[in-house]
């Protein structure tokens, strides 16, 4: 806090009295002792009485309180437990300050009590209808300048408090001397503290309905002390934006007509120990040459256990303190941002966890959680749900969502367990669950929040994407909002959905043995038989890498040579299968062992005096191709969502473990993708392709010696031969190598 300390203490000047000291009813003086205060301002602070201007200051552990009008002093008189007042022969309330003595130290500062709300109408009553789209201006801990005096504006939504103190490093964590004022009806209390400024720690100490008390941190707070350390932190930021030319270029073209591959990265384990700052420097140049369109970072939001992930959120706009500041993640996107590479943040609005400093009946009642508890306990993680229904709470949310897409400049948002959140009996047992009020099961006000947070978030934000994780067959995750399905419900909204299905299906198909895949080929086609029911995301994200499920190279059948291979042809069949893509970090080389957040990637496994190597780096090499090459091949990624942009080849050839389609970009050009998924080769494999003038050409094949392969190539050009029969005129006859897949272009 920032105070004049005087050294020596300044002579006393006393001005004659009106009276004796204003006299303080016990109840006022019993409230504000105790916290239940809803107007401290009414009775601390300067009043109009009769015969003059009454003083009244509550500072417990002061000696002596002096007031300050410009060379005049004088001082008050204590009246016990911490009130020191006075009255002033004035005709006026003048400009003042307090001269406050502690064990013979005097510290000069501003009376708080002697200001106006911070806070417009227009603000509460935003706030009251829950439709405050820009709700972290209004709440939480605000620097600035308030009728010519820097400060901090506190502001805390807690609408069944008997009152709230606000404490800190600048009162040392005791808030008896800073009540502060309920504004209305919205539930909003305020107080404006002169000399608080960025980097104070603080807490609201609030007073529940019962009369006990409870220190929690600020839902509100862009800051956050390093964890375990739990109090927020006074911040501003600073950070100056370079990156107008990307957030300008994203706007040009949908998504779902974009080339799409995301590197999905947590970030304190990708390299231990870098801040967003150095992270800023290597991850950059890392996903760069990786090629990668996007990262997504698992949630950056502040969380108290590491071994979540950061997927139960403790402080959902402050970004985790344990790699840096807000700025600093700020430079982190930015710096992306000006290397081409997009930003995508998960976000976690399905939950939240109990601890009793944090959400959890923050003012003493079931607020962010449902007051029912069959709705408000999340049986799969033990957490809290929030309570959709409630507009204040739908309004932390959305505003939660626009704020990390305008003051973070992030691209999308991928929206974490989505389907626990549409149903009332997800994970629930029979008597856990109450019905909807058509007695159905969906979560009507879950449904109605994700399509407002949808709404509004592609409203005021132009060219991001929402990405739901939904794993079940809800109709329209990607459908607009105003168009009504089937199921009598508008779209969710979304931008894209992670295709589960495709992941378990084809990650079931690749873990048998060659020998038994005949059996399980729907398992690899099913897929196009609902690929353009929604806009999809083909995901191997971090939950399949953990948790007794393998790393992705260690769910591949067979010896070491064997599980590269079907790691490189799975890869190159997922870019070229239609979709959206997402690799999870340590995949991109075959990381053989399980992801721990403990330490991260084995990077080691790619240090040259590692006798294995250039196994590793091969298939790193791989997947840079496959970006590269995808993003410059349209077919691969403009017609995603269009079934015009896609035709099988060869679907039925299960006793040889073969799939072949056709992937067309918007001005028809081809692309032909074959995978075989036995280890055998086959010679002069017939295929048919479209008319074409030319020859085609091989453009990727995941045997190459260069990616480790036994380099089984088709080196010359591929000229099709007539062929009436069949649904393609012409034919190509093809080598196909062992375990891999090949993308074939014509010249």
């Amino acid at each position: 806090m920032v105070t004049a300390d005087v050294s020596a203490p300044a002579a006393v000047v006393r001005t004659p009295l009106a009276a004796g000291p204003p006299e303080l009813d016990a109840e006022s003086r019993g409230r504000l002792l105790s916290g239940t205060h809803h107007d401290p301002h009414s009775v601390l602070g300067a009043h109009p009485v009769t015969g003059g201007v009454a003083f009244t200051v509550l500072r417990p552990y002061a000696g002596a309180v002096t007031l300050v009008i410009g060379e005049q002093t004088t001082e008050l008189d204590a009246t016990g437990d911490g009130f020191f007042s006075c009255v002033l022969p004035l005709d006026a309330i003048p400009e003042y300050a307090l001269r406050v003595s502690y064990d013979g130290r005097d510290v000069e500062l501003e009376d708080p009590y002697r200001f106006l709300p911070a806070l417009g109408e227009l603000d509460l009553h935003l706030i009251g209808e829950g439709r405050h789209e820009e709700l972290w201006t209004a709440l939480g801990a605000h620097p600035m300048t308030h009728q010519g005096v820097d400060g901090t504006r506190f502001t805390v939504w807690a609408p069944n408090a008997q009152g709230v103190r606000v404490c800190g490093d600048f009162c040392r964590w005791d808030g008896t001397a800073h009540p502060m004022r309920s504004l209305g009806s919205a539930g909003v209390w305020e107080l404006f503290v002169p000399g608080v400024g960025e980097g104070d720690l603080y807490k609201f100490d609030i007073t529940r309905p019962d009369g006990t008390h409870t220190v929690r941190a600020d839902p509100m707070a862009r800051r956050a002390e390093v964890p375990p350390a739990t109090a927020s932190v006074v911040t501003r930021s600073s950070h100056v934006w370079a990156d107008e030319a990307w957030m300008t270029g994203r706007t040009q073209r949908p998504v779902v007509q974009s080339p799409f591959s995301v590197y999905e990265v947590h970030l304190p384990s990708w390299r231990q120990g870098l801040t967003y700052r150095q992270l800023a420097v290597e991850l950059t140049e890392y996903v760069a040459d990786a090629g990668f369109t996007h990262v997504e970072f698992l949630p950056v939001s502040e969380h108290p256990f590491g071994g979540s992930w950061g997927y139960q959120a403790t402080g959902l706009y402050a970004p985790t303190s344990r790699l840096g500041t807000p700025d600093d993640f700020r430079h982190l996107v930015d710096t992306l941002h000006q290397a081409g590479i997009g930003v995508i943040v998960d976000w976690v609005a399905a939950h939240f966890p109990k601890d009793d400093w944090a959400l959890a009946a923050f003012d003493g009642t079931p607020l962010y959680e449902p007051q029912d508890a069959r709705r408000a306990e999340h049986p799969d993680w033990g957490t809290l749900t929030f309570d959709f229904g409630r507009r204040e709470v739908r309004n932390f949310l959305v505003a939660n969502a626009n704020y990390w897409c305008e003051e973070f400049h992030v691209d999308g948002l991928r929206v974490d367990a989505v389907a626990s959140m549409l149903y009332l009996d997800y994970s629930r047992e029979e008597g856990q669950w109450a019905p909807n009020e058509h007695g159905g099961r969906e979560n009507l006000d879950a449904v109605a929040f994700l399509q407002e947070m949808n709404a509004t978030v592609y409203r005021r934000n132009p060219g991001v994407v929402t990405i739901a994780e939904e794993s079940t067959a809800w109709n329209g995750v990607t459908r607009a909002t105003h168009h009504t399905g089937p199921g009598g419900f508008g779209g969710l909204g979304f931008g894209l959905k992670w295709n589960m299905g495709w992941m378990h299906d084809s990650l079931e198909y690749i873990r048998h043995e060659p020998v038994h895949r005949q059996y399980h080929h729907g398992e690899l086609t099913f897929a196009m038989v609902y690929a353009y029911s929604e806009n999809y995301l083909l995901p191997i994200s971090h939950d399949e890498v953990v948790h007794g499920k393998r790393a992705l190279v260690s769910k591949m059948p067979g010896d070491w040579w064997q599980q590269r291979a079907n790691h490189r042809a799975y890869l190159a069949y997922m870019w070229a299968h239609p979709g959206k893509k997402l690799l999870f970090m340590g995949q991109e080389f075959a990381q053989g062992a399980e992801w721990s957040q403990e330490h991260g990637p084995d990077w080691w496994l790619l240090d040259p005096s590692y006798a294995a190597q250039p196994d590793h780096a091969g298939v790193q090499r791989l997947v840079r191709d496959l970006n590269h090459r995808y993003r410059s091949a349209p077919a691969l990624w403009e017609r995603d969502s269009d079934p015009g942009g896609f035709a099988w080849v060869e679907a039925d050839a299960a006793g040889d473990n073969v799939v072949a389609f056709l992937r067309h970009a918007a001005d028809g050009t081809p692309l032909l993708a074959v995978s075989n998924f036995s280890p055998v080769v086959r010679h002069d494999y017939p295929l048919g392709v479209p008319a074409t003038t030319g020859a085609w050409r091989e453009a990727l094949n995941t045997d190459a010696a260069r990616y480790g392969g036994s380099d089984v190539r088709n080196p010359d050009p591929l000229q099709p031969a007539p062929h009436t029969s069949g649904a393609f005129p012409a034919r190509l006859h093809v080598t196909l190598p062992p375990l891999a897949t090949l993308w074939l272009c014509p010249e």
